[in-house]
C-alpha cells in the first residue's frame, strides 16, 4: 500500500457508485442485475480479498486482485489465457474482428501494423494537433458562459475532432455530432451482457441488444466504407498521407506477406472510432466532473493550466503534471474498461486456489483502484497519489486503466497525453458546476464507464 500521509490532510470528494453486495444474489437475480449495470454485482469480498473463487450463474470464476499473481496470469503466463468467449460474443458484433477481439496470428499482425504509428515519438509528434483540438473545446464552452452544457457531448466531439486530426487525417464523412450519437447508442445496445450469451447459446440465435444495434451498425458500415473508398483512391494517385488508414492498408506479415483483408481493415477502424475515442471522453467527462466537486484540486488545477498557457495559446505538456495526475486518478476511480476476463486452456493454478482448464479468469480494473489491501482510503479522489514519488510507489499490476501485458492497450500513451492537454483547455478557460436539480452521477457499465444519466453542468468563463 501506498505511504499517504498526505492524503488525509483534507476531506477528499468521494464519488457515488453502487455499493459492494455483502451477500451473494440468486441467478435470476444476478441475471437481472448484471444485465442492468456489472459493477453493481461486485461483492464486498472482491475488494478486500485478493482471490475470490467460485462457481455461478457463468460456471467456475476466479476474480484476481493480487498484483503479483496478475502479473503472472497476464504476463508470464499469459499464453494460457485468452480473451474469454463472453466477452468475444458481446464485442465481436459491433467491432468485427479487429484488434480487440482478434486472436493468434491475425491479433500479432494487426498488433505489429498499427505499433508504429502508436510509439512514443509518434505520440509526441501528435501534440500540437490534440493541443489545437482543446482550444477548439475551451472557446466553444466559453462562448456559453452562464449556459448549460452537455459534457459528454462536448467530450466526445471533442475525442473526434483530435482522431480527425491525427489518426484519420483526411477527416471522418458525415456529421461527427452523428457519429457520437451511433456510437452511443451501440454501446448502449450491445454492452448489456444478454442471458444467452452467458449460457453460451449459439450467436445465430437473435439477441434483443443486437437487433436494436443494427441501425447504428449500418450507420458505421456507411462511414467506413466511405473512408475506405476515399483512401483507396488517393493512395491510387500517390496522395495518401502516412496515418493509421495508409498503414493498415499496407500492411503485410514480414514472415508471410499476407495483408490484412478488407474486412480486417474495416474492423479496426471501427475499433479506433469507438475504443479510440470513446474511453477518452468518458475519462475527460469523469474528471471534469470530479474536479467540479472538489474545490482544492480544482483551484490547483485552474492555475496550473493559467501557468502553462504560453503567448501563442498552446499549452507546454512538460508543465502539466497534476493535470495528468488528475486524469490517472480519474482512471484509478472509473477505468475505461473495467473488468478483463480470460478463460484458461490448460488447469493452472496461484497458490492454492485452482484453475480449471476453459474456467474464467477476471481481473479487474475498477475493482483493483479501490481495493482496500492496495490504496489508502480508496473511495477518495485525491491526484496527489500520482505525483512524484507516490507516483513511483504505486505498483505496477494494482492500476490496469490500460490493462497489461502483450494485449495491453496499443493508444495508452496518446490518450493520456490528449486528455492531459483537453483538460487543462477547459479548465483554464471555464469552471463547470453541476446544477441543482440534476440527478446523482453514477457509473454506468456498458462496455465502458459512463455517467447514468448523463452530465450536464453549466459553464462559466474564466479569461
Amino acid at each position: 500500500m501506498q505511504d499517504t500521509a498526505l492524503l488525509t490532510a483534507r476531506a477528499p470528494f468521494r464519488p457515488k457508485v453502487p455499493p459492494p453486495l455483502t451477500r451473494p444474489l440468486g441467478l435470476f437475480a444476478f441475471l437481472k442485475a448484471v444485465r442492468e449495470n456489472p459493477i453493481a454485482t461486485w461483492m464486498q469480498a472482491h475488494f478486500e480479498e485478493f482471490v475470490v473463487a467460485g462457481e455461478g450463474a457463468m460456471g467456475r470464476i476466479t476474480v484476481v486482485s493480487d498484483p503479483d499473481l496478475v502479473r503472472y496470469l497476464l504476463v508470464e503466463n499469459g499464453a494460457n489465457y485468452r480473451k474469454d468467449d463472453l466477452q468475444r460474443r458481446v464485442l465481436a458484433p459491433g467491432l468485427g474482428n479487429g484488434l480487440l477481439t482478434a486472436e493468434g496470428d491475425e491479433w500479432r499482425l494487426q498488433r505489429r501494423t498499427m505499433a508504429p504509428i502508436f510509439s512514443a515519438r509518434h505520440v509526441a509528434g501528435f501534440t500540437a494537433q490534440m493541443d489545437a483540438a482543446g482550444s477548439r473545446v475551451a472557446k466553444r464552452l466559453a462562448r456559453r458562459d452562464g449556459a448549460g452544457v452537455d459534457v459528454v457531448l462536448e467530450m466526445t466531439r471533442t475525442t473526434l475532432d483530435v482522431l480527425e486530426r491525427t489518426i484519420f487525417t483526411q477527416g471522418l464523412p458525415g456529421d461527427p455530432d452523428a457519429l457520437g450519437r451511433a456510437l452511443t447508442r451501440l454501446l448502449e445496445s450491445i454492452g448489456p451482457i444478454d442471458p444467452l450469451d452467458v449460457f453460451g447459446v449459439p450467436g445465430f440465435v437473435p439477441r434483443l441488444g443486437r437487433l436494436k444495434a443494427r441501425p447504428a451498425l449500418r450507420y458505421f458500415a456507411e462511414v467506413v466504407d466511405e473512408l475506405l473508398d476515399r483512401r483507396k483512391a488517393a493512395l491510387a494517385r500517390g496522395e495518401a498521407p502516412h496515418d493509421l488508414m495508409t498503414l493498415l492498408l499496407a500492411a503485410q506479415d514480414p514472415e508471410s506477406g499476407k495483408g490484412l483483408s478488407d474486412l480486417e481493415v474495416k474492423a479496426n477502424i471501427v475499433t479506433f472510432i469507438a475504443a479510440g475515442h470513446e474511453t477518452t471522453a468518458n475519462a475527460l467527462t469523469w474528471a471534469l466532473y470530479c474536479v467540479s466537486q472538489d474545490e482544492g484540486v480544482r483551484d490547483r488545477l485552474e492555475a496550473e493550466a493559467d501557468s502553462a498557457l504560453a503567448e501563442d495559446g498552446t499549452m507546454a505538456l512538460e508543465k502539466l503534471p497534476f493535470a495528468k495526475a488528475v486524469m490517472e486518478e480519474t482512471m484509478r476511480l472509473f477505468p475505461p474498461v473495467p473488468f478483463l476476463s480470460r478463460q484458461a486452456l490448460r488447469d493452472d493454478r496461484i497458490g492454492r486456489v485452482k484453475i480449471p482448464r476453459n474456467s474464467t479468469v477476471i481481473i479487474a480494473p475498477y475493482v483493483l483502484g479501490r481495493h482496500k489491501k492496495l490504496w489508502e482510503a480508496p473511495d477518495a479522489f485525491i491526484p496527489d497519489r500520482f505525483l512524484g514519488e507516490r507516483r513511483d510507489a504505486v505498483r505496477r499490476f494494482s492500476y490496469l486503466p490500460f490493462g497489461a501485458g502483450p494485449r495491453i492497450c496499443i493508444g495508452q500513451s496518446f490518450s493520456l497525453q490528449e486528455a492531459t492537454l483537453v483538460l487543462a483547455h477547459v479548465v483554464r478557460s471555464v469552471r463547470l458546476t453541476l446544477p441543482p436539480d440534476h440527478p446523482p452521477v453514477t457509473p454506468l457499465h456498458r462496455v465502458t464507464l459512463r455517467p447514468k444519466e448523463g452530465l450536464r453542468m453549466i459553464a462559466a468563463r474564466r479569461h
